[in-house]
């Protein structure tokens, strides 16, 4: 199961770096493009939720037994935000390039990725 949990961190490391670099991004050569692109949305809701997943990362690392339950569990709300929230609303209002549209997908796709290794962690299975 430890297995399974450091591969999930793993995944949710790369999906966070990918989200948090791109995010600088909109915060500052896409800034003004939408009133989610600024420095103080970055810094006021972007830093905290990056710090959010550290934390669940940080647990998944230690490969408590109850860790793949939160890791889980974050990783499918934040799947269901990115179909339901940020992509109907956010994503819209950024007027979307070629850059945005990949990394939505990479972050999403990463996330379900994320959580079909919890899902065999919570389960008690392997891969092997």
């Amino acid at each position: 199961m430890t297995t399974l949990m450091t591969h999930a961190a793993w995944t949710l490391v790369a999906t966070f770096a990918l989200s948090f670099v791109y995010e600088l991004y909109r915060a500052t050569i896409k800034a003004g493009t939408s009133r989610h692109d600024s420095m103080h949305v970055f810094v006021t809701q972007g830093i905290p939720f990056y710090v959010l997943a550290g934390l669940v990362i940080t647990v998944l690392f230690t490969g408590a037994e109850w860790a793949a339950w939160i890791g889980l569990i974050v990783s499918i709300v934040l799947i269901l935000v990115s179909i339901f929230y940020y992509n109907p609303r956010m994503m819209l209002e950024r007027k979307p390039g070629l850059i945005d549209w990949f990394e939505d997908l990479v972050y999403t796709g990463l996330l379900f990725v994320a959580a079909a290794l919890l899902v065999y962690a919570v389960l008690g299975k392997s891969l092997f």
